[in-house]
C-alpha cells in the first residue's frame, strides 16, 4: 500500500460526514428508490443499461435481511412498471448469509423468483474470500432451478480459472472484475500488472467457453485488450457487455456507447451510503486517490 493509501486509511475517521457525502453524491444515486430510478432513466436515455444495487452488507438481524429482500422485490416491480433497462445486483451478507444460510437462500430465491416474473435478471455480487464457496454454491443451485441468475468472479483470485471451468455448460453469465477486497497472497494475486494479466487471461478463458461476460473495468488498457479479444474470438456484440461504476470515466463511457458496445452502469443507492463509502475506502485506500482527485478537480478548474 502506498504512503497516500496509508494516510487516507488512518485519516478516514477524521473526514467530516458532509465531505464524504459530497464525494459520494457522484458515485451513489441517492438514499431512495425514486432517486435511483431517476438515475437509471437518465442512463437509459444516454444509451446505457444499468444494474441497481441496494447499499448494505454484513447484516446481523434476520428482520433487516428480510426487509432488504422485500426492497429488492419492490424495486424489480418498479423497474418493470417504469419500463427501465436495468437488472439488480445483490450481496449475500445483506440477505443473511452470515446469520443463517437457509435464511439467505430463502431471501435470494424470493428476489430471483420476482425477477423471473418480470422477465428480469439477478446478479449475485462476490464479497470477500470467506464467502466465495457459499456464493458460488448458491449461484449454481439457483441458476439450475431458475435460469436468470449471474455471478461475479474476481480476476485477482487464484481460484478464478477453476471457477470459470466449473460454470454451467450453457447459460453462464458472469461479471469479471479485478477485485477490491484486501486478500492474503495465498488466495489472491498481488501487483498491478499481475492482476491485469490475470484479468485478460481469465476473460479469454470465459469468452472461449461461450460464457456471457460483463467486462467490468475502467482501466483503458484492459478495455483495449478486452475489445481486441472480442474481435479476435469473433464474439457477437450480444454475447458480452462492458460495465462501469456510476460517476466514473463518463467520457470514456460515452465513447464506448457511441461505438456500439452494450454498456451497463452499476448504480448503488440507499441509506447506507456513508458506511458504504467509508468501508470501500478502508478496504482499498488506493481508490481514494481517484475520489480525492474527483473532489478537488472542480475547484482547481474554476481558478
Amino acid at each position: 500500500m502506498s504512503l497516500f493509501g496509508r494516510l487516507v486509511k488512518a485519516g478516514l475517521p477524521l473526514v467530516p460526514r458532509f465531505i464524504v457525502g459530497k464525494v459520494a453524491s457522484r458515485y451513489v444515486a441517492g438514499a431512495t428508490r425514486e432517486e435511483a430510478l431517476a438515475t437509471v432513466r437518465a442512463l437509459n436515455q444516454a444509451g446505457a443499461m444499468a444494474t441497481l444495487d441496494v447499499l448494505g452488507e454484513e447484516v446481523t438481524e434476520p428482520a433487516v435481511a428480510r426487509r432488504f429482500a422485500q426492497e429488492y422485490v419492490e424495486l424489480l416491480g418498479s423497474i418493470a412498471t417504469d419500463g427501465l433497462d436495468s437488472n439488480v445486483s445483490i450481496k449475500l451478507t445483506m440477505l443473511g448469509l452470515k446469520i443463517d444460510p437457509a435464511l439467505c437462500r430463502e431471501n435470494v430465491e424470493k428476489i430471483v423468483s420476482a425477477a423471473k416474473e418480470h422477465g428480469n435478471f439477478v446478479r449475485i455480487d462476490m464479497e470477500d474470500a470467506t464467502t466465495t464457496d457459499a456464493t458460488l454454491a448458491l449461484y449454481h443451485e439457483l441458476q439450475r432451478s431458475h435460469g436468470n441468475v449471474g455471478v461475479v468472479l474476481q480476476a485477482y483470485m487464484r481460484r478464478t480459472p477453476a471457477d470459470i471451468e466449473a460454470l454451467p455448460p450453457s447459460g453462464a453469465n458472469i461479471r469479471l472484475c479485478k477485485g477490491i477486497y484486501l486478500e492474503p497472497r495465498r488466495v489472491a494475486w498481488k501487483g498491478y500488472e499481475t492482476v491485469r494479466l490475470a484479468f485478460l487471461a481469465q476473460l479469454e478463458k470465459a469468452l472461449s467457453r461461450g460464457v456471457y461476460v460483463g467486462i467490468a473495468t475502467h482501466d483503458e488498457y484492459l478495455l483495449a485488450g478486452a475489445l481486441a479479444l472480442v474481435d479476435r474470438l469473433k464474439v457477437p456484440r450480444d454475447r458480452y457487455e462492458l460495465q462501469m461504476l456510476l460517476g466514473v470515466e463518463e467520457e470514456l463511457r460515452s465513447y464506448l456507447i457511441a461505438e456500439g458496445h452494450r454498456l451497463r452502469v452499476y448504480v448503488p443507492y440507499g441509506r447506507d451510503w456513508y458506511a458504504y463509502s467509508i468501508r470501500r475506502l478502508r478496504e482499498n485506500p488506493e481508490v481514494a486517490r481517484h475520489v480525492v482527485r474527483a473532489f478537488f478537480r472542480p475547484a482547481a478548474a474554476s481558478r
